[in-house]
């Protein structure tokens, strides 16, 4: 297929005035949170040189999305992404400053670095699926999956270019200009998020229930679907088991391949590099069909790749080994959103995503506190490993069911179709 052809959707995408704004200040913010995210890591490696402390700010950054996200998504569907997203974004650049601030004067402890960590994870349960929620308001639903995946394709971006600025920061200068970084970085999305103007008509309407039956609704919808419910649980699983990796690579830097700072911006890079190639295929398709099995073998290969990784005494092994599983896991994780995105009723929408960013953040949660923890009795190795052994079963399993969710999921010509 000629270039232009493959670059049309992707073109289409970008020529919304409201989406464009959107992508070009995310994807200078994204940059800004992967150097935080690594700075933050390898602060946690200097401080403890403990992989269950790694485990514990992955669970401390992550898993507060289990309890928070339910009620966010709730929000976000009685007001409206734009306006939670702003109050959001003004937040993070706060708990970002802070850490620079602390650490610039020598002040920063592993317990200040834990706080505000668990900080930044409540703010950003409500940031997700606020900000997922927008997308859908800012292009036709044609160009939907092109928009989901030129989201994803910025943050992989982000993960090459972040961790790589982190590296050179932390050598430089040391871990306070990363902060610094971020805090000034989310400017740019704050300022993107003020010149979206979304019509008023797509606005979500104040709800005449409760709060509580309002969450108790979104969970029992996306239940009983028969394509919602089954895509989640297996991300589920796969964010549990297999994706742990990214939160363990600070330990496999120092642990395994006895690198520094360096070795760790070049793992974590490489997973990025890996997922940006991954996006921008996903871009060039175009088109909603055979984005079901495409998730569930995908999903497969981050497990098979994780177990790769958690047996290779080899750097550039380990190096190429994660650049796969950055591909796999963009796949896996733009197709299931955008099958969500797709298949979810409107007024849902928020609850629903809400549940796909809990099921995205809290899972490598689990996991790497559940690794990091194993890892101080049999290492590092044997609790990645195992996971990846039980994420490929359930993947393997899900493919006797592959025919009823494809259906569920790809079937419908129009949003909100339900199951």
């Amino acid at each position: 297929m000629p270039l232009p052809t493959r670059l049309k959707p992707i073109l289409s995408a970008l020529s919304h005035p409201n989406y464009r704004v959107y992508a070009s200040g995310n994807s200078i913010s994204l940059i800004g949170t992967w150097m935080q995210r690594i700075a933050v890591g390898w602060v946690t490696w200097q401080l403890t040189q403990s992989g269950a402390w790694l485990g514990l700010m992955s669970f401390a950054e992550f898993f507060p999305s289990t309890f928070v996200a339910p009620i966010a998504g709730a929000v976000v569907d009685r007001h409206d992404g734009l306006s939670v997203s702003r109050l959001t974004q003004g937040l993070l650049m706060a708990q970002a400053s802070t850490l620079a601030v602390l650490a610039f004067t020598g002040t920063l402890t592993i317990w200040y670095l834990l706080a505000l960590t668990a900080f930044q994870g409540v703010v950003t349960a409500f940031n997700q699926p606020a900000r997922l929620s927008i997308i859908a308001n800012l292009v036709p639903r044609a160009d939907l999956p092109v928009a989901v995946a030129i989201n994803s394709i910025t943050f992989n971006t982000a993960r090459f270019l972040g961790p790589s600025a982190a590296g050179l920061a932390i050598v430089a200068a040391g871990p306070a200009w990363a902060f610094a970084c971020n805090a000034v970085m989310f400017l740019a999305f704050l300022t993107s998020l003020w010149r979206i103007r979304i019509p008023r008509s797509v606005h979500a309407k104040p709800a005449t229930g409760g709060l509580l039956s309002d969450i108790g609704a979104g969970y029992a919808y996306a239940a009983r679907h028969r394509g919602i419910g089954p895509i989640l649980l297996l991300l589920m699983v796969g964010s549990i088991g297999a994706r742990p990796v990214v939160e363990l690579l600070p330990g496999f830097a120092g642990a395994i391949y006895g690198r520094g700072a360096d070795g760790l911006a070049m793992l974590t890079a490489s997973v990025g590099v890996g997922a940006v190639i991954g996006g921008l295929w996903l871009a060039q398709r175009g088109h909603i069909k055979g984005l079901t099995r495409l998730s569930i073998t995908s999903g497969a290969a981050v497990a098979a790749s994780a177990l790769l990784f958690s047996v290779t005494d080899w750097f550039w092994l380990g190096v190429a080994t994660l650049g796969f599983s950055g591909a796999a896991m963009t796949m896996n994780g733009v197709a299931a959103q955008t099958l969500v995105q797709s298949a979810v009723a409107p007024a849902m929408r928020g609850r629903v995503l809400s549940l796909y960013g809990m099921v995205f953040r809290s899972g490598p949660a689990v996991g790497a506190l559940i690794m990091g923890v194993a890892s101080e009795w049999i290492g590092l190795r044997w609790p990645l490993a195992l996971g990846a052994m039980l994420v490929l079963a359930t993947y393997a399993w899900s493919f006797r069911n592959l025919t009823g969710m494809a259906t569920a999921l790809e079937g419908s010509e129009r949003i909100g179709t339900a199951d």
